[in-house]
């Protein structure tokens, strides 16, 4: 078990930029990371995901090219870099940490430690 804070979320208009940060109390390095997403009304939906090791990442379509997922285990933090953002983007940001495989790695279910959420809003 893990505890997980983020930090980082904030008002930012269309087309800029923010990052987001997610520290741990504790060891990560056995961990998958991913941050997910919920905007009101909506179900909560995967963003990006970072393998243990740091080796591979994965996103949402809807991110790719926009967002970037990177992790220190020394540090024992992963940052989500937001770039072009977007009035859709806006959602309560959360980041999680479990054990998932390929087929599972963009799935909640995959992820048994949570963070608390950040929101982030995209508005002009």
């Amino acid at each position: 078990q893990v505890q997980l804070v983020e930090s980082g979320g904030g008002a930012v208009q269309p087309g800029g930029s923010l990052t987001l940060s997610c520290a741990a109390s504790g060891r990560t390095f056995n961990y998958d990371m991913s941050w997910f997403r919920q905007a009101p009304g909506k179900e909560r939906e995967f963003v990006a995901a970072i393998r243990r090791n740091g080796g591979t990442t994965y996103y949402a379509d809807s991110v790719k090219g926009r967002f970037a997922i990177s992790r220190n285990n020394a540090k024992s933090t992963m940052t989500l870099q937001m770039n072009s953002l977007k009035p859709e983007d806006t959602a309560v940001y959360y980041c999680a940490a479990g054990t998932a495989i390929t087929s599972t790695i963009r799935r909640s279910e995959a992820y048994a430690n949570w963070g608390q959420g950040t929101q982030v809003t995209v508005s002009s």
